[in-house]
């Protein structure tokens, strides 16, 4: 029998993972079928168990696989030296979770999978663990900015984490539902509600 190279497990992997990506898109999660999932991908049943043998994993392998980019973007911004106004940090934030989630299909995933945490557990622990891990470093940055002097000394850098981890629930229930808003209007909105530039 002839070895696979990894590069076409890797390949293999991302058409499982695109198919799944556009099926949980268009019919939602609980409506998508594994068989849906086969079809869309063009792939065998046993091509696509073998490496997702469920769509609780399959999607627990698209979170996770956002989660790195997203944090990353967020660390190296507060890794400067000096840190930008937080209407300027959020305008950029926004800017980088749209270079992951650009499309309207990654945009529909995100609720779906959201709603998915709350019906299942090891879906719920993933997602749990990407909020988590964004309002950890957004805590950060409050931490940072109370030390350089620009947020009160008496504000709780841990409730201005959680309010801040509202941003991404918010930009793309509004991108969905409403539109016209974008990672421009958000930072304008920062500038007048807490006169920051």
């Amino acid at each position: 029998m002839p070895k696979v190279s990894p590069e076409h497990l890797e390949r293999r992997r991302g058409q499982i993972l695109d198919a799944a990506t556009r099926c949980f898109a268009s019919k939602g999660f609980h409506s998508t079928s594994m068989q849906d999932i086969f079809k869309e991908s063009g792939l065998s049943a046993g091509a696509v168990y073998r490496y997702f043998p469920s769509k609780a994993e399959i999607v627990s392998e698209i979170a996770t696989g956002r989660r790195g980019f997203v944090e990353a973007g967020l660390r190296e911004i507060l890794e400067r030296e000096r840190l930008p106004s937080l209407p300027d940090l959020v305008e950029e934030f926004l800017e980088i979770f749209q270079e992951q989630f650009g499309s309207e299909v990654q945009l529909r995933l995100l609720p779906e999978g959201w709603t998915a945490a709350l019906r299942d557990e090891a879906i719920g622990e993933v997602i749990s663990a990407i909020f988590g891990g964004v309002r950890e470093v957004w805590t950060e940055f409050a931490v940072r900015y109370q030390a350089e002097g620009r947020l009160a000394e008496d504000a709780d850098p841990a409730a201005v984490g959680a309010l801040l981890t509202c941003l991404v629930p918010g930009f793309v229930m509004q991108r969905l539902l409403l539109g016209g808003v974008d990672s421009a209007v958000l930072r304008r909105g920062f500038e007048g509600v807490i006169g920051f530039s």
